[in-house]
């Protein structure tokens, strides 16, 4: 069982831990700041540190994706155990200067939630495109997240 397996498949550690533990966040030092018990709501701060600044003095890009990919495909993985699950897009739109920490906040509506479980029932399968985004220090949107989350059986293998 590989590193990222174990942390996410263990009991031992708290969700909020899971998700500052994951490898690929180590080093960009994020700090979950609220996780519903149910996943339907994520808020996260993403430090503005030296590393993760670009020569323009905003937080670098890269940092943001990296972090904003597989937030919805995680909380799908709860909210709809024994199915498999990845990110098929991701776009990000930078609107302004990252320039603070920002917050990632990240919800599935209750409609959107209806409308994957209509599809699992009537396709065995979704892809839901879900719509989140950063926010600066005095709570303006900086960037906006489109995502495509493909929601399959397990063991899914596509035809070619």
């Amino acid at each position: 069982m590989n590193l990222r397996r174990l942390i996410w498949n263990t009991s031992l550690i708290s969700d909020k831990k899971r998700i500052e533990w994951f490898p690929a966040f180590w080093l960009m030092r994020i700090k979950v700041l609220d996780l519903s018990s149910d996943w339907r709501h994520i808020k996260i701060r993403l430090p503005h540190s030296w590393i993760a600044t670009n020569i323009g003095g905003s937080l670098f890009g890269g940092f943001q994706a990296c972090l904003a990919d597989p937030i919805a495909a995680m909380a799908c993985m709860k909210i709809f155990p024994g199915y498999a699950v990845w990110t098929r897009s991701l776009q990000l739109d930078f609107r302004e200067q990252g320039l603070t920490d920002l917050e990632l906040r990240f919800h599935i509506s209750p409609e959107t939630e209806q409308k994957i479980r209509t599809d699992l029932a009537n396709k065995g399968r979704s892809t839901p495109l879900f719509e989140y985004g950063y926010y600066q220090a005095d709570g303006s949107l900086c960037t906006v997240i489109q995502t495509r989350v493909a929601i399959r059986p397990a063991g899914y293998k596509k035809l070619r």
